[in-house]
């Protein structure tokens, strides 16, 4: 059920990557919120923010099943078209990601349920990955660099942010080990 206190003027957004740590956008609100019905992978070949068509990057994806923890951000009506603009311009560069308006949980001691902006990976789309084995993953993150930077940082940054969150990711974690170890 979506909480009475929500209006038609609230306006949420799901953060599950780099957005934990980078949204890059003014909010009223920041609350730790679970979304069930999908999950956060390394499953999206980055060809702009972290890679190139020529040296891809693996950057984080909602995809479907299971459930992720993450951050909700509530923007202000006043700062919602300039907020969506920004978001459309960085999430939807390729088109890998479809928009979708997704009930997420507010963990809260209210346990509020919102109405969240989500970017759900497109499974059709030719940079989707699939399921790659953490070797693949690691070989791909540690030689990609793209506009935003390099996709190691990318993963540590996202890494760092679960984890303050109290948030366990076994696969990013290793990642990121192997990554702080110097290892390929």
């Amino acid at each position: 059920m979506i909480s009475p206190a929500q209006t038609p003027h609230d306006h949420w957004v799901f953060a599950y990557g780099s957005l934990m740590w980078n949204p890059g956008f003014a909010f009223a609100e920041k609350a730790e919120a679970r979304l069930l019905g999908a999950h956060r992978a390394l499953c999206v070949y980055s060809f702009h923010h972290r890679g190139t068509p020529e040296q891809p990057g693996l950057v984080l994806g909602l995809d479907l099943g299971g459930s992720c923890r993450g951050i909700a951000y509530r923007i202000a009506p006043e700062d919602w078209a300039q907020t969506h603009a920004y978001l459309t311009a960085r999430e939807q560069i390729s088109g890998v990601y479809r928009e979708r308006v997704r009930r997420v949980q507010i963990l809260d001691g209210a346990r509020r349920d919102v109405s969240a902006v989500a970017y759900l990976v497109d499974r059709s789309h030719a940079q989707y990955a699939r399921r790659l084995d953490l070797e693949d993953q690691l070989h791909l993150v540690r030689r990609a660099h793209g506009k935003s930077g390099p996709n190691r940082d990318y993963v540590l940054f996202t890494v760092h942010a679960l984890e303050a969150m109290g948030i366990a990711d076994a696969g990013l974690a290793w990642i990121a080990h192997r990554l702080n170890a110097g290892r390929d």
